[in-house]
């Protein structure tokens, strides 16, 4: 058993995964919406991803502004920013040849060693490869619909791929369950083993 006894990550993208690109519903933003394109946010997906039982970090090139424009809008406090180094050429190199995501090598990084979710809607299997092969701990790599970003049946996955590995961790059991959450089991969930 691992001697981490922090609370696993969940590295969150916006475009995409919070800020759909389909033709769904607009709703009304908790707060004054200085942008259109933030009317896409469902304000109930703040309370839910808070009730996981994890520590969020924004993972997405809005980088700052996520704390400033779109946080607030979802309820939800300041989160730690994952911020983007320019790769070496050997790095770029390497993540091309492998068809890996630009983002996957830093996430892997900034969790040293930590279990982690990863939610966004460009991962691809060979990003879960490279994970398994450079990550000693369980990660999640889920990959969400852009058309509809963040639904139900995603944090389904999520939340029992979380309450599971935090447990394996010496967690407590009990986790606070956003109200409304399906407790239908997830229909995959990918685990990976630490190497």
């Amino acid at each position: 058993m691992s001697g981490h006894r922090e609370r696993p990550l969940l590295f969150l993208d916006v475009d995409g995964p919070l800020l759909p690109f389909g033709a769904g519903p607009q709703h009304e933003p908790s707060g004054a919406a200085t942008d259109t394109a933030l009317m896409r946010l469902d304000p109930r997906v703040g309370p839910r991803l808070a009730a996981l039982p994890c520590e969020l970090v924004w993972a997405t090139t809005w980088e700052g502004a996520a704390n400033t424009d779109v946080a607030p809008l979802l309820g939800l406090p300041p989160l730690p920013i994952v911020h983007w180094p320019e790769p070496s050429d050997a790095q770029e190199h390497e993540d091309q040849w492998f068809g890996l995501h630009w983002k996957t090598r830093t996430l892997v990084t900034w969790a040293d060693g930590r279990p982690f979710v990863w939610a966004d809607d460009e991962i691809t299997d060979a990003d879960r490869d490279w994970v398994s092969s450079h990550h000693s701990a369980p990660a999640l790599l889920h990959h969400i619909a852009s058309s509809r970003g963040l639904a139900d049946e995603d944090f389904t996955i999520i939340h029992q791929w979380l309450r599971a590995t935090w447990g394996t961790f010496d967690a407590p059991e009990e986790s606070t369950v956003a109200r409304g959450m399906p407790t239908a089991p997830a229909r995959s969930i990918r685990k990976h083993p630490g190497r």
